[in-house]
């Protein structure tokens, strides 16, 4: 993990510099990606070139924001407040009242993630700010993102690291202090854009997705270790019915959501094959 650590803290601090950033701006969500992406953010700029930014709705919970605001402290930035509860609301009715349909749905959660994107594009444009996209490799291999609304930003810091491998890191930093609360480290994962949300109600637990997407996006350019690890669980899903259409399933989200990919910002990269110009696919393709 440290060897990611220092990665990530160069190539930031290198293309902010080169691109000239001297400033960046984050999304606080309260989860552990955007978590991870300031503490990298701090250490490669200092705590005065960095601002996070919370943006609550109706389905945020209480300890997502009170997480961020403790995680802040312990970086030493400013964490900025833009509810979206009213945004979300006047949305709705205008477009109820053009359309003559609900907002509901996968189009209720993407419209919460746009406004937030727009808010951060917004502060960026004002003052400056490179914003900074917080996904990482796992939820960008199988799409589970929003176009314009989470990948919005100028450069993903940790867009090369797997879910798993976000919270090794947070783990790692977190070894002589806390500077993740270990609140955002332990909760189950989530987008909460609906009640009760958690990443698990669409994917995988990460433990087993992460070893299939090693299979299938990096295979025999994994590390020796790593491979063999990948390998054996590959062939353990393999031998049941449902870990064969579990790996089937996988495979197609990657495909599918390559337009995806191709419209989200760089990604630092720190691994032997990484999205963008380390692997592409043919967006217009059948993937049934």
């Amino acid at each position: 993990m440290a060897f990611y650590r220092a990665q990530i803290v160069l190539g930031l601090r290198d293309y902010a510099r080169r691109c000239g950033f001297r400033n960046v701006v984050v999304g606080s969500s309260g989860g552990i990606d955007s978590a991870l992406t300031l503490a990298l953010a701090v250490e490669a700029l200092g705590a005065a070139n960095v601002t996070a930014i919370t943006m609550p709705s109706q389905f945020s919970s209480t300890g997502s924001v009170s997480d961020s605001e403790r995680l802040c402290r312990n970086l030493g930035i400013d964490l900025l407040t833009h509810p979206i509860g009213e945004l979300v609301e006047l949305y709705c009715r205008q477009f109820r009242a053009a359309t003559g349909h609900e907002m509901s749905g996968v189009a209720l959660e993407n419209l919460q993630a746009r406004i937030r994107g727009t808010i951060l594009m917004e502060y960026s444009n004002l003052r400056g700010h490179l914003l900074l996209t917080t996904g990482n490799k796992s939820e960008i291999s199988v799409g589970y993102c929003t176009l314009y609304g989470d990948t919005n930003g100028g450069l993903g810091v940790i867009g090369d690291l797997y879910k798993t491998e976000v919270f090794a890191l947070s783990r790692h930093l977190n070894a002589a202090r806390e500077i993740i609360p270990t609140a955002i480290i332990d909760k189950p994962p989530s987008a909460e854009l609906a009640p009760g949300q958690k990443d698990t109600d669409s994917l995988p637990p990460y433990e087993v997705l992460d070893e299939i997407l090693k299979v299938l996006i990096e295979g025999e350019r994994l590390g020796p270790e790593e491979h063999v690890h990948a390998m054996q669980k590959m062939r353990e899903l393999q031998a049941t019915d449902p870990g064969r259409q579990l790996v089937t399933r996988v495979r197609r989200m990657i495909a599918r959501n390559e337009y995806k990919r191709r419209q989200a910002p760089p990604i630092l990269r720190v691994r032997a094959r990484a999205f963008g110009s380390g692997r592409q696919v043919p967006i217009a393709a059948n993937y049934s």
